[in-house]
């Protein structure tokens, strides 16, 4: 494993605590901010459109979106009072967490969302604490279950944008040739381009398929610029703007992906540490991980406090750290910089905030389809002997029936109807207790 830290530190352009030339800095933060932009507004404008919330308050909350995705990487770059991994680590909302969270604003709304948000990111500050028996409970079968109820239950979502949304449900055009048609424009561009050769074009493909699907809208007519007009100025963060408030069953689910994050993020910092060149066992590691995951759940609390929602480490700068050859920790200043100047103009949300849900849908679908195939590559790779086939197919069995006919929890106490409403919850719930209950000696 050293020999293999020493290779990457080799090559490297810049290592972890070199201070590149201001050029050098700028060019590799603006590489690493198109790889996760697009990462950072989608859910926010996802919600935003399940929930059916104005433009204005889209707007701003892919503002705050954008603004706490900057104060969380600096505090993971920079390493606060142990809070952080110290390495060049990006953050942002996790597609893990739109399921749950739409479930909760559904059920009371942006204040019971961000209550959720605070609350529930202390299950990821304990596991932080407790980090080497955490990874005892959750394993990498649990994790590839959860993980792959995330992405099913998200595909409905996907699949509803891509038809129109609720709007072209109201008005009767919902699934319409147009729309279908400029869904699957965007799906099949990202495609083509993620199927290039070309390094850059291929990390670019959503941003790509994106632009020509908007483009295209707006040739069509979807697109109204007007009101952009009517918004300036600047966009000040106002802590707890839509008020607290705080749903049990909300907070479980939330909780519950709070933990599998925790896991992700580890294999994250793990990831970024080998590219770095720094180790990945001992008490160094040890420290920084648990720093990382620390700083993953504290930002989170900081995003519910300031109308933004849970916040993670991004796995795709990882490969921008290869690609670039630049590991400097400072990088992520600039980048946290960047962000937070983004979330101060109302017009950045605004203009994303525009987007048409089919052009969203289309590259949505394929992203939580990815999130599903991940999943399912977890499970892949464990040993699938008696025990492992009994939790999969209770899990899901469990998971997938409160999603497909919610109908079924109507006779039970409104208290555990919401709890267990999620199929991430439910499903989750199960993968957990029954992958620690289950015993089966094996021949």
């Amino acid at each position: 494993m050293e020999e293999n830290n020493t290779t990457a530190s080799k090559e490297l352009i810049y290592g972890l605590n070199d201070r590149p030339p201001l050029k050098d800095s700028l060019f590799a933060a603006l590489q690493h901010l198109l790889a996760i932009f697009v990462a950072i507004i989608t859910p926010p404008l996802i919600i935003a459109g399940a929930l059916k919330f104005d433009l204005e308050t889209t707007s701003y909350l892919v503002s705050m979106s954008l603004m706490v995705s900057g104060i969380a990487t600096f505090i993971q770059c920079k390493r606060v009072g142990g809070i952080g991994c110290g390495l060049l680590c990006v953050q942002g909302t996790s597609f893990s967490f739109i399921g749950p969270i739409i479930s909760a604003g559904l059920t009371g709304g942006l204040s019971a969302i961000f209550g959720a948000t605070i609350v529930a990111s202390t299950v990821e500050m304990l596991i932080s604490r407790v980090l080497k028996y955490t990874r005892k409970i959750i394993t990498p079968l649990v994790s590839g279950i959860v993980v792959t109820l995330i992405g099913m239950s998200l595909i409905k979502v996907g699949i509803t944008a891509c038809g129109g949304g609720e709007v072209a449900k109201a008005d009767g055009t919902f699934g319409s040739i147009q729309y279908l048609g400029l869904s699957a424009l965007v799906l099949v561009s990202i495609i083509f381009f993620n199927r290039s050769s070309n390094r850059y074009l291929r990390m670019s493909s959503i941003v790509i398929g994106l632009i020509i699907g908007y483009i295209v809208a707006w040739c069509l007519g979807y697109v109204d610029f007007s009101a952009v007009q009517s918004y300036g100025g600047f966009n000040i963060p106002i802590p707890f703007k839509y008020g607290i408030s705080f749903e049990p069953s909300a907070i479980i689910s939330l909780g519950l992906v709070y933990l599998i994050t925790a896991i992700e993020a580890y294999g994250d910092i793990t990831a970024n540490s080998l590219i770095s060149g720094e180790p990945v066992e001992g008490e160094k590691f040890m420290k920084r991980a648990s720093g990382g995951i620390l700083a993953d759940g504290f930002n989170s609390m900081v995003a519910g406090m300031l109308n933004s929602f849970p916040n993670s480490i991004f796995a795709q700068n990882n490969g921008m750290i290869q690609l670039t050859g630049v590991a400097s920790r400072y990088v992520g200043f600039f980048i946290a910089g960047m962000l937070v100047l983004l979330g101060l103009f109302p017009i950045v949300g605004l203009i994303f905030s525009l987007m048409p849900e089919p052009v969203l849908g289309g590259a949505t679908l394929l992203m939580f389809g990815t999130v599903a195939a991940a999943g399912i590559r977890i499970i892949a790779s464990q040993e699938i002997n008696r025990k492992a086939t009994l939790v999969i197919a209770i899990s899901f069995s469990f998971g997938l029936s409160v999603e497909l006919v919610p109908e079924i929890l109507s006779q039970l106490p409104e208290t555990l109807r919401n709890i267990f409403s999620s199929g991430i919850t439910t499903g989750g719930v199960m993968a957990i207790l029954t992958n620690a209950l289950i015993r089966i000696k094996e021949d």
